[in-house]
């Protein structure tokens, strides 16, 4: 799935799954907001259950940006996620 934008509070985002998956795969994604490139790269990660069973692009896609923002507004910085690896480099 190409990522999409969102903004939130003045600073665009970029949104898409992250490619971690876990045990609970069929009934949950993570989710990947980033801001940046290199050193300066911020990163953001939280969980979504999609209702039915569509593919996780479908669910995530289908989103409006409204619910994206709720979604970031949920979300924990990489330093303390599983998905950014705890902050390593």
């Amino acid at each position: 799935m190409a990522g999409r934008t969102i903004d939130v509070d003045g600073e665009t985002w970029e949104v898409f799954p992250s490619g971690r998956m876990t045990v609970y795969d069929k009934d949950q994604f993570s989710v990947t907001f980033e801001q940046g490139t290199g050193p300066s790269r911020r990163r953001r990660f939280t969980r979504f259950a999609p209702v039915g069973s569509r593919s996780i692009d479908a669910a995530l896609a289908e989103l409006s940006d409204r619910e994206l923002v709720q979604l970031f507004r949920q979300s924990q910085p990489a330093w303390t996620a599983p998905e950014g690896a705890y902050g390593a480099r």
